[in-house]
């Protein structure tokens, strides 16, 4: 693959810590990684030279958290909120018997479109989960057709109890014969630990039995009130706790000083009408947090990692730099893929060359101009792809 000189860039917040942000940058790429970052005066030549005219450089976004292998829309559902009916995790059921009754030609379809819409606009990086089977061979068909697409696989088979099968044994079933069938085709496995879905006690049976298969944790914690799930997931020593949208103090000290990141997913809650999470509040104490999508067909259903740096801005009390770091860096570190080679969210010699090239002067413009496509081109391990 040839190399490319990358110049003309007027801000570069490259999300490494000793970097910095630049202006008067270049980057050199060549093949799938970054290989040059310093002044333009000093760029080494390549084999081809692209001057992006003053427009600012980020990080690839890193989507940390997606549910794309599903089939069926719940558009009424939707709608029904929008009336004023409560958001409730019973309604992923609808999505199980679509997802049931789909083809894995489909299936595998719905996450590519999907995976494509999110990098034409910037996300170069995407993590996504199974969840929408709920039986052995389909949680095993959803891990394989994920596995194909996306940069990251989390096992969700703990995404809810199936109508009329008995909590305890379905746990059973989700640390045997489902983790068993599932493992060599995920890194990560994930728990809905929520009223309506699985409590603390089997939330943590899960976890520990995800643990000693040797796969990383995941929770989804505290969307629809307080309750145990940040606390399990800093107990688990989990990469991230996603949601985090009902928080006591305990839970805030307790993110701040431990190693799980704070995953928050604004639009999520925007589409369920429950309160923005307190990133604020998570930042001044020192928790580490990552924005991400949630992108799914019941409670989340965008890819615009853009509109969830905007609203954290506008709605959240981040700074542009905050939330632009969270959209990148920090959903890097919830897939504990920010350092060594190959690393993602960030931009520095030795890392993935995943670019976002804004048609703005700087990254303020995303929250500047709310809802307006900024997105001028896009590099994934090199290659263009928008």
């Amino acid at each position: 693959m040839a190399s490319t000189v990358i110049t003309g860039i007027g801000e570069l917040p490259t999300q490494d810590d000793e970097l910095g942000t630049l202006t008067g940058a270049a980057i050199v790429l060549d093949g799938d990684r970054v290989a040059w970052v310093g002044p333009e005066s000093q760029a080494p030549e390549g084999d081809e030279r692209v001057d992006v005219e003053g427009r600012a450089v980020l990080p690839g976004w890193v989507d940390s958290h997606t549910h794309l292998v599903f089939a069926g829309d719940r558009t009424a559902e939707f709608a029904a909120r929008m009336n004023g009916e409560p958001y409730r995790a019973g309604g992923i059921a609808v999505t199980v018997e679509a997802t049931r009754a789909a083809t894995d030609e489909d299936l595998a379809e719905t996450v590519r479109r999907h995976v494509d819409e999110a990098a034409a606009q910037g996300t170069t990086c995407v993590e996504t989960k199974t969840g929408y089977g709920l039986t052995v061979a389909d949680e095993l068909r959803a891990a394989r057709v994920a596995a194909g697409v996306a940069d990251e696989v989390t096992f969700l088979g703990a995404h809810l109890v199936p109508p009329g099968e008995d909590a305890d044994d379905y746990v059973d079933l989700v640390c045997g014969d489902m983790l068993d069938a599932v493992a060599p085709h995920v890194r990560w496995c994930d728990v809905f630990c929520e009223s309506g879905a699985f409590d603390e006690d089997q939330s943590r049976r899960v976890l520990l039995a995800a643990k000693k298969r040797g796969l990383g944790l995941r929770v989804h914690g505290n969307q629809l009130g307080s309750g145990p799930g940040i606390r399990l997931a800093v107990e688990t020593e989990a990469a991230s706790v996603d949601h985090c949208t009902y928080l006591e103090q305990s839970d805030v000290d307790a993110l701040a000083g431990s190693e799980t990141v704070a995953t928050l997913l604004p639009a999520c809650d925007l589409s369920t009408r429950q309160p923005l999470p307190d990133a604020r509040r998570l930042l001044d104490a020192g928790a580490t947090v990552a924005l991400a999508s949630n992108c799914n067909p019941g409670s989340s259903y965008t890819s615009s990692m853009a509109y969830c740096v905007t609203t954290a801005v506008l709605q959240m009390r981040m700074t542009v730099d905050e939330a632009v770091r969270a959209a990148t860096w920090g959903g890097a570190r919830a897939l504990r893929r920010e350092t060594g080679d190959g690393a993602v969210g960030v931009v520095r010699p030795g890392a993935r060359a995943d670019l976002h090239v804004l048609d703005a002067p700087s990254s303020s413009w995303l929250a500047y101009r709310p809802g307006v496509p900024l997105t001028h081109a896009v590099w994934r391990s090199g290659r263009t792809v928008a």
